[in-house]
């Protein structure tokens, strides 16, 4: 990925949700499409899918995760792409634009990595891929992440990231089965970029 310079101007609203192929060291990301289903569900746990934001799948078969991914690509202001590990050819995850702020110039990030991706460096590649392309592509002042207040593997990974905690939104989203999550939010601005794209270079193989 480029260490260009960030645009001075946002790029044009349609490119914001445009899902270009984005090559990095261990994956290429492409646009989330329902066939997908089949990799995620042969990967997925009961772990990977409780703490989705949006419900999960149904079930842990294909034709389920091809109905969320339906749903996830339905959703307004959402980009999603799928994480395909170059060494295996599988898809192993997913990551998004969870919400795209073209007039304030940012984005939310969420990611979802099955568990032959976790701990391998993935998950930093995929985070900047579509990082650099939230700030040195479309403009973007912040990128920030709201992570299940519950969920301590995603939680650490924020804290390694360099990512700066903002606070808990308590009770900030109603679940599937009617409790309501806290999530903690983190943010990275547009002149912190540089120092944690460093970081999480330094964490590829």
């Amino acid at each position: 990925m480029s260490d260009a310079t960030p645009p001075t101007l946002p790029a044009p609203d349609a490119e914001w949700f445009e899902t270009p192929s984005l090559r990095g060291r261990l994956v290429t990301l492409e646009g989330l499409h329902p066939e997908h289903g089949a990799d995620l569900s042969a990967g997925a746990t009961d772990d990977t899918i409780r703490f989705l934001a949006r419900g999960g799948p149904a079930a842990n078969t294909p034709a389920a995760w091809g109905e969320y991914v339906t749903r996830l690509n339905a959703l307004p202001r959402r980009v999603n792409f799928a994480v395909r590990s170059l060494s295996s050819g599988r898809v192993v995850g997913r990551v998004s634009y969870s919400e795209v702020n073209v007039a304030d110039r940012w984005v939310e990030v969420g990611t979802m990595l099955l568990p032959e991706a976790q701990g391998t460096g993935v998950n930093a590649d995929a985070k900047e891929l579509v990082m650099a392309r939230a700030f040195e592509v479309l403009g973007a002042n912040r990128v920030h992440f709201k992570v299940d207040a519950r969920n301590e593997r995603s939680l650490r990974a924020m804290r390694r990231l360099g990512a700066t905690e903002e606070g808990v939104l308590r009770a900030y989203q109603v679940l599937p089965d009617g409790s309501a999550r806290d999530s903690v939010m983190f943010s990275v601005l547009r002149a912190e970029w540089p120092a944690v794209r460093a970081g999480l270079r330094a964490r590829l193989p």
